[in-house]
């Protein structure tokens, strides 16, 4: 959430019933990378969140990268917010949240004809403190189609996300990941898109691109061949909470040494997530190998991109190889780069594992098979489509 946000964001709809295709903006590399080292330079790590029932749902908004807009109520009262495969709510700032909200848009109750209230408490702790609200009811706009009734969370208080939040431009959350780890419970959003017909298919995916000069895409309701080439291939999840899978292997360049243990197998496909995350005994192990310096707990840096040392990170998922180069993982910011993998250790019982984040999408086109409970890989196509 630190930085300069790319945010603004033009609506591309087709009719109901078709694929909803949103634009998704990209911060620069810049404030990105500024914004981790202001996290690193306080000793804050990741951000992990504590939900009421005990569930533990992974999230990285503080340095969250992409945005798309929806609108809430009649008329539509807009608000931008991160596309999150990793958590389950709808939530934005209510009229009542006062300083812990910045400047951020804010939703008013008394301004939509289709307000119905409800009034059960909405409460999510994250490592820093809670975020408190309400739950409502109103019609909820994505890509022009609308949702009718949309159960969403009101924010009253937002102190626990901090300064990164209140100073950042992203004004809420939209959660994609199962119900099951839902603080409002069902139907989510996307459910909703499918259980209202207002999408021909039971999926959604994500084409990000590399360059802030360049549009990515969500697309609710099936995919476009024209992002990707080859075939899709498809991996069952192990879990409906998180978009979770197993993970064979993570290997580095030609070596056989296998970062992944039987006891680290598990890994979430998470668009929260800007970054690569793992153990982080595992990460720092990788980072050494890479001759990356850590400058935070967790957080690698490269000085020389030209090092011998930097090689191809190889994630083994269900007996596919799926690379990602220096130039992937690697985030430059004038004469250094961040290693776009950060050490994060994940309690049991969900964890440990590991996150395959916006670095990772970014290679790899995503689907989100909710029809099949699967998650879908192709190698994305980058530039102008």
């Amino acid at each position: 959430m630190c930085g300069k946000a790319l945010v603004s964001t033009l609506i591309l709809a087709t009719v109901a019933a078709e694929i909803i295709r949103f634009p998704i903006k990209k911060r620069s590399n810049e404030e990105f990378v500024a914004g981790i080292m202001q996290r690193a330079s306080r000793g804050a790590r990741p951000t992990l969140l504590q939900s009421t029932d005990g569930s533990v749902v992974i999230n990285d908004y503080e340095n969250a990268q992409y945005y798309g807009e929806i609108q809430i109520g009649t008329p539509g009262q807009k608000f931008q917010v991160i596309f999150d495969t990793g958590s389950s709510d709808l939530w934005v700032p209510g009229s009542q949240c006062g300083s812990s909200c910045g400047n951020h848009a804010r939703y008013n109750s008394a301004l939509s004809s289709t307000y119905v209230p409800n009034g059960t408490v909405f409460q999510i702790t994250y490592g820093s403190g809670p975020v408190n609200g309400y739950d409502s009811y109103d019609n909820v706009n994505v890509g022009n189609l609308v949702i009718q009734k949309q159960e969403f969370a009101q924010v009253t208080n937002a102190s626990g996300l901090g300064k990164a939040y209140s100073q950042g431009k992203f004004d809420g959350i939209l959660g994609l990941a199962w119900s099951s780890i839902s603080q409002i419970g069902p139907p989510t959003v996307f459910q909703n898109l499918w259980n209202q017909k207002l999408i021909p298919k039971n999926e959604f995916s994500f084409y990000l691109q590399s360059s802030e000069n360049q549009d990515g895409e969500l697309l609710f309701g099936g995919v476009d061949s024209n992002y990707y080439t080859g075939d899709i291939f498809y991996v069952p999840l192990t879990s409906k909470t998180y978009w979770e899978i197993s993970l064979s292997g993570l290997t580095i360049g030609t070596s056989n040494k296998n970062y992944v243990t039987d006891d680290t197998n598990k890994a979430i496909v998470d668009s929260g997530t800007s970054l690569l995350t793992g153990p982080s005994d595992a990460v720092k192990q990788i980072a050494d190998a890479l001759g990356a310096r850590e400058i935070s707990t967790g957080v690698y840096i490269i000085t020389n991109k030209n090092s011998p040392k930097l090689q191809n990170l190889n994630f083994n998922i269900n007996g596919k190889v799926f690379t990602l180069t220096p130039d992937d993982y690697l985030i430059p910011d004038g004469n250094i780069y961040l290693l776009g993998i950060e050490g994060l250790d994940i309690p049991r019982p969900n964890g440990p594992l590991w996150i395959l984040g916006d670095i990772f999408i970014r290679k790899y086109y995503s689907v989100f098979d909710t029809a099949n409970a699967r998650v879908g890989f192709a190698t994305a196509v980058q530039g102008n489509k």
